[in-house]
């Protein structure tokens, strides 16, 4: 199946602090909206923040290469020179990081770049880069 974007409904429980977070920290315009949801446009990709009246549960994590990743979490694949930026930027903004801006899998095949942070309802998203962007689904 090849699609030309993605579609996410993710849960929030202030839609005005998501707002800022998803405008401001990540660059994302802002589409249809109404006083429960809002549509944002992630690099052409519609992402949709639902608000919720609980706050949800933090999901478990995986042990990868040393580091304990939240298993539900969304995000970007880069350009390798874009997200060494990005970091650096958020590096002297003081973003706080669920897991700090690093190399993972050194020297091994699917060697990337990767950060997390969390938006302020607590969804985790991951931004990442690929040395070799052919190595995205290597083996």
């Amino acid at each position: 199946m090849r699609a030309h974007c993605f579609h996410l409904a993710f849960p929030v429980h202030d839609l005005e602090a998501a707002r800022r977070f998803y405008t401001e920290r990540l660059g994302c315009g802002v589409g249809r909206e109404s006083d429960r949801w809002i549509d944002f446009d992630l690099c052409g990709h519609q992402i949709t923040a639902h608000l919720v009246d609980a706050p949800t549960e933090r999901a478990p994590t995986n042990a990868v290469d040393g580091e304990d990743i939240p298993v539900r979490h969304f995000g970007l694949v880069l350009p390798w020179d874009e997200w060494h930026a990005l970091a650096a930027r958020w590096e002297s903004d003081g973003v706080v990081f669920l897991v700090a801006p690093q190399i993972r899998f050194a020297g091994e095949v699917g060697e990337q770049a990767t950060l997390f942070v969390r938006d302020p309802s607590g969804n985790a998203i991951e931004l990442k880069a690929f040395r070799d962007l052919g190595a995205l689904f290597a083996r």
